[in-house]
């Protein structure tokens, strides 16, 4: 009889979570898992391989949303990455809690991602994102400022108000807005406190509490079977004390983005065009987009980031590929071009790069994946920056 009314006890303390989800609360647990092997051989050094997953797609995460009825609800997400091939826990990615309605969209605050990533162009738009062979890094699409406005793997912005707008008749738009020193709250871009830079300690927001922002939209529509998609944005990221005082620039940061989609049948085409003025952030590069070491953080040898401008400089990219879907098997042909314009410190830079390879979904949520890719560095360029082969085969599985 003890045994049974412990048990009873038992199962009402876990059934209390369960009455609060059918009350309207729905927790979701999520994730993805990938390993890849990619060879990377850049000219004049010997072929480096490993196992893994360098580029930050695989994830674990809870979302939480809760209905509050007459078409509101409330919703919380937190999310963690990690590398399947190294021993470190992983990182904070997106961390937030919104209110969204069905009529008047969603806002969300905490830390979220860039609409240039995931809204409007960037990783949504190449297939091969979050693999060796994505664009961002080697070329054609922007990767990442400083405080991460970008379009890389790791475009995450601490601090942040984002807001989504419904679709309406095909349009939709999304923006971002982030104070000052947002980045001081996230430990791992800390700088020491020093006497001879007042004001901002760190290289995200202008001074005196500027905001930085982000602001991108898109239309979309079908005619006869052909779908037809743009979409534009434009970002600006604000010069710091710091970063006057130490780098010597005095002109915020901007970025233009423009690009179009176009599909019919099993046919797919996309392309995107980019302008960066007065690189700040944009001349950077995230540890994910340079296939640096997963166990400390830090670049490595084995991979370089050529879309970054150069910093306080100008410059464009552009990218452009197709798709062929053969049943659950697609066919995929891309490549993409940065010009780095020269400054009074560094001069200029030119790299393209082509990449073909092949997508295969076993399911729904699994799928293997694989090709080429080859990045060409023109001779402006410093002895970091060299061409490259890279070769790469991994499985991918969501869930």
């Amino acid at each position: 009889m003890k045994k049974k009314m412990m048990a009873l006890s038992m199962a009402g303390v876990f059934a209390a979570p369960v009455v609060a989800i059918a009350q309207g609360t729905n927790l979701t647990l999520f994730g993805s898992l990938q390993a890849e092997y990619a060879t990377v051989n850049r000219d004049g050094q010997s072929s480096q391989a490993l196992i893994g997953d360098d580029t930050g797609r695989s994830k674990m995460g809870a979302h939480v949303t809760e209905n509050l009825g007459s078409g509101f609800k409330v919703k919380a997400r937190v999310e963690y990455g990690f590398n399947t091939g190294a021993g470190n826990l992983g990182g904070a990615r997106e961390r937030w809690v919104a209110l969204a309605g069905d009529k008047w969209g969603e806002v969300k605050f905490g830390r979220v991602q860039s609409p240039f990533k995931d809204f409007a162009g960037g990783m949504t738009i190449d297939p091969f994102a979050y693999t060796t062979l994505q664009a961002a890094g080697s070329g054609g699409t922007m990767t990442a400022s400083a405080n991460g406005l970008g379009a890389g793997a790791m475009g995450f912005v601490n601090s942040a108000i984002r807001y989504d707008s419904p679709k309406v008749d095909g349009f939709s738009f999304a923006g971002l807005l982030m104070p000052g020193d947002s980045n001081r709250l996230d430990p791992a871009n800390f700088i020491a406190p020093s006497g001879g830079f007042p004001g901002s300690q760190t290289n995200s927001g202008g001074e005196d509490g500027e905001w930085d922002f982000q602001v991108a939209g898109k239309y979309d529509t079908s005619v006869q079977g052909h779908y037809f998609g743009i979409f534009g944005g434009y970002s600006r990221d604000n010069v710091s004390t710091r970063q006057r005082i130490s780098q010597g620039l005095t002109n915020n940061e901007h970025v233009w983005r423009g690009g179009a989609s176009w599909s019919w049948q099993n046919f797919k085409l996309n392309g995107q065009y980019e302008n960066i003025n007065n690189a700040v952030g944009a001349a950077t590069c995230t540890n994910q987009a340079a296939l640096g070491d997963p166990a400390t953080g830090s670049l490595d040898s084995r991979g370089q980031c050529n879309s970054a401008m150069n910093i306080g400089g100008d410059g464009n990219l552009w990218f452009a590929g197709g798709q062929y879907d053969w049943g659950n098997t697609s066919l995929i042909a891309q490549g993409g071009m940065s010009h780095a314009h020269a400054t009074a410190l560094s001069g200029k830079r030119e790299t393209s790069q082509f990449t073909v390879g092949v997508i295969h979904n076993l399911s729904s949520r699994s799928s293997l994946f694989g090709g080429y890719q080859r990045v060409m560095v023109g001779s402006g360029a410093s002895d970091f920056f060299r061409d490259m082969n890279i070769w790469s085969a991994g499985m991918r599985h969501n869930f």
